[in-house]
């Protein structure tokens, strides 16, 4: 994930080497740094070195990803907010919650989406309803529960 600007800026530049180490943990975010570095022509320490920057600057992280159902989340949902006033708040309250995958600003019907992961439709309630709807300047929330999860992947690249 690149940290932004103001603007939707990336404040730091990637160039092509660094995008393909990118693209080369994003297939396998195990991959050996040697093979990496044959992939894109560098030594490992090197690949080492850039990986490290990388992950320091905030462009990347590199985790398990998993299908929260197997690891016992028994509920996901998408939640649009609509705010009143400044979202920078409120966008920053969301991100602190354990719960909450990421936090979108937005222009459309919605000034925020907020996916969260929750054990089950009590604590999805809870959620919504004690510590979403409580924060100073949420105006308003819809709920699109997640039924099923068909895909999610992270290897799209650096395009």
């Amino acid at each position: 994930m690149a940290t932004r600007d103001r603007n939707g800026a990336s404040p730091h530049q990637v160039d092509a080497v660094s995008k393909a180490i990118i693209e080369q943990l994003q297939e396998d975010g195990r991959r050996p740094y040697a093979a990496i570095g044959k992939a894109v022509g560098l030594s490992e320490a090197a690949v080492r070195q850039r990986v490290q920057r990388l992950l320091e600057q905030g462009v990347m992280q590199i985790v398990a990803v998993t299908d929260p159902l197997t690891v016992g989340f028994r509920r996901q949902a998408m939640v649009g907010i609509t705010v009143e006033g400044d979202t920078d708040p409120v966008a920053e309250a969301l991100a602190a919650l354990d719960e909450v995958e990421y936090v979108v600003l937005t222009a459309g019907s919605f000034d925020l989406l907020v996916e969260i992961v929750c054990e089950d439709d009590d604590h999805l309630l809870e959620m919504i309803n004690k510590r979403i709807r409580a924060l100073p300047g949420v105006r308003s929330t819809e709920s699109f529960v997640y039924l099923k999860l068909r895909k999610q992947t992270y290897t799209w690249g650096t395009r």
